[in-house]
Formats: C-alpha cells, sequence, structure tokens
C-alpha cells in the first residue's frame, strides 16, 4: 500500500504496509484536523486566547510539534532524551513560564514558521515509523505521571503521539470555533 498525505506545504509519501501503514494513515488524520484549525488565520489570530486557559491556536500546534519531536527523540536516545527535570519539588517560576509560553504563539514566532516546524516533525516522526523497530523500548523516565520501572516501546510512543495529537486537534477546535465561529471537524 502506498500513501500519499498532502499538507499545505509539505507532501509526504511513504510505501508502507500492515501495522505501519495504520499508524501513519491516523498520524496523517489526525495531524490535518489540527492544521485545519488554523487555515486562513493571521499571526495575530493564531496569538489570540479565546478561552481563560494559555492555549492558543498557534501555541497548539507548537506544543504538538515539540511533543511528537520529544517522543521521537525518546525512540531514538531512550530516556535522556527527555531531560533530568527534578520534579520532586515545588515547580519554580521558570518551569511554570517556559511550560505555558509553549501553548502560545510567542510575539517573535509566526504560525507560518510553526507549521513549517510541524512539518519536519511530521517527516522525520513518519520516517521513523516506517523504518524503526516497533519493539524498540527503553524505561521511562522518573517523573510522578510515570509508573514507576514502566517501559514504552516505539509502537506505544506512536500510538501516544497519534492520541495526543487528536485529542489537541479537538482542543484546537473548540479555540477555533470561539474565534470565529468556524467548526473545523463538524
Amino acid at each position: 500500500m502506498t500513501s500519499t498525505s498532502t499538507h499545505q506545504e509539505a507532501t509526504v509519501t511513504t510505501a508502507a504496509t500492515g501495522e505501519r501503514a495504520d499508524i501513519l494513515e491516523a498520524l496523517a488524520a489526525h495531524r490535518g484536523f489540527l492544521r485545519q484549525t488554523v487555515q486562513g488565520l493571521t499571526d495575530e489570530q493564531a496569538r489570540q486566547r479565546t478561552t481563560v486557559s494559555e492555549l492558543t491556536l498557534g501555541g497548539l500546534i507548537k506544543h504538538v510539534a515539540e511533543t511528537e519531536k520529544g517522543w521521537v527523540d525518546f525512540v531514538l536516545e531512550g530516556p535522556a532524551a527527555m531531560g533530568g527535570v527534578d520534579w520532586s519539588g515545588e515547580p519554580t517560576p521558570e518551569m511554570i513560564e517556559a511550560f505555558t509560553s509553549g501553548f502560545r504563539l510567542l510575539p517573535d514566532e509566526t504560525l507560518e514558521g510553526v507549521l513549517a516546524h510541524y512539518d519536519e516533525v511530521a517527516r522525520r516522526t513518519d520516517a521513523l515509523v516506517a523504518g524503526v523497530d516497533l519493539d524498540l523500548s527503553h524505561p521511562l523516565p522518573e517523573a510522578p505521571w510515570f509508573e514507576k520501572g514502566a517501559r514504552r516501546s516505539a509502537r506505544r510512543v506512536f500510538l501516544h503521539i497519534i492520541g495526543e495529537t487528536a485529542q489537541h486537534a479537538g482542543h484546537a477546535d473548540i479555540l477555533r470555533e470561539a474565534l470565529d465561529g468556524q467548526k473545523t471537524m463538524g
């Protein structure tokens, strides 16, 4: 089976079958839903908060791209790729600001730039899906949200990326509707 996924600025073509084709198809579908939520927006609109949360449409694209990149780094490099943050104490104001700025399109960022970065991340992920041993696994780093001693296979990481992308595409759909009434998924 050959599947082709066309994005606004990039075309990814992969020859894959079975499970790999299913993963690539699901990734392409949910990325498409997410990208659809920002079609026709200006940078200012992509920065606008439409709810009480820090979420913005441009920020969600940025967050999903960085999350996907981080998990792909984990598949390639193991838990060291996720950094050595000490989660045992109270978060510092710097940690909180770094986290919340990941959900905003900052003044020096553009929607076009964030989308181009997302395309690069997606191409890298798709290439990895096409060739990595899906059973390759690494231990998860110590963090309150991971079970102690848990491991993740490449397969589970890709399923997590699909879920994360789908969840945030839904968030983005709500934000877009609150911004200008446009419904992108229904």
